[in-house]
């Protein structure tokens, strides 16, 4: 038999295998805790809705037995799942598979990218949710052995990360996905996790796109950052206009950073006076005194 190169190799290969199929009510399916997906696109679910109401599901649903008897989880077919629901249908067509969580989960990343492709941030959590199955390793902790990864290879550590058996197991699952190499993931797409808090949410969401996300995450006022998402989302700015307002901001800061502080504007006020006239004017000295008295005052309140 030939060797299976990819992940979506290997989904066509399990499908085949797959029979059994069966209907079962669309209560005794239980979402799983972990998933890539969040976001499904209205309009498109809409459209599926349409299709399924039409024509019914053409596709079963892959699940495998829940810990309670007579449940199942599902593993691929959440789209369908909520069509479904929105149709009004009790029961769906289904194959039920005996799978441990590792594979559930790889075959539900393979099946969403094979699909309708998950947004940046869904994908890339994803990826990292499948790699700390692999790893046996909680997920937050793989981007770290990534970057060590990264940094042996373009030579600013040696620390012989690429020859351990973790960077094995690495490799080997980009090998398997066929969509991204593990360096290009690790330059492109863990930065995109460090992203200010609401500009990820609205990249998760898929309120804005990749590109515009980044540009916007440039801008360092949380005010302004805000705002120009909001504005982006609201009327649908493109990507230049976005780049033509996080400039204006650059340029406003730039202009704000001229004007001179105010113990500046002090000290060259104090450099004139010394080289002025008033020294001779008995009513300008005068007026210096009171000045310089209640500056002195003001002084010695704030010390």
């Amino acid at each position: 038999m030939a060797k299976r190169n990819s992940l979506k190799d290997e989904w066509k290969f399990e499908s085949e295998l797959t029979s059994g199929e069966q209907s079962v009510s669309i209560e005794s399916i239980e979402l799983p805790a972990s998933q890539p997906r969040r976001y499904f696109d209205p309009q498109k679910l809409q459209q599926l809705t349409d299709s399924i109401r039409q024509h019914g599901i053409l596709e079963p649903l892959l699940v495998r037995p829940a810990q309670s008897a007579g449940l199942y989880e599902l593993v691929a077919g959440e789209r369908r799942l909520r069509a479904a629901q929105a149709v009004g249908l009790t029961s769906v067509p289904v194959t039920v598979r005996e799978l441990s969580d590792e594979e559930s989960l790889q075959l539900a990343l393979v099946e969403n990218l094979q699909r309708e492709d998950l947004n940046p941030v869904e994908e890339t959590e994803g990826i990292l949710q499948l790699l700390g199955l692999r790893l046996n390793m909680p997920s937050i902790e793989v981007p770290p052995l990534l970057y060590r990864m990264r940094n042996e290879t373009i030579g600013t550590v040696n620390q012989n990360v690429l020859i351990n058996e973790e960077a094995q197991t690495v490799q080997a699952v980009f090998a398997e996905l066929g969509t991204i190499t593990w360096e290009s993931f690790a330059t492109t797409r863990l930065p995109l996790l460090r992203l200010p808090s609401e500009v990820l949410e609205a990249l998760r969401s898929g309120e804005i796109a990749y590109t515009k996300a980044q540009a916007i995450a440039r801008v360092k006022d949380d005010e302004q950052r805000s705002q120009l998402l909001q504005d982006a989302i609201a009327q649908d700015l493109s990507l230049s206009q976005i780049k033509e307002q996080v400039a204006s901001f650059k340029t406003s800061k730039g202009k704000d950073e001229e004007v001179p502080t105010l113990k500046s504007q002090i000290d060259d006020v104090l450099h004139l006076a010394k080289r002025s006239k008033v020294w001779t004017d008995p009513k300008k000295q005068r007026r210096l005194e009171k000045l310089l008295a209640d500056l002195k005052a003001l002084v010695a309140d704030a010390g």
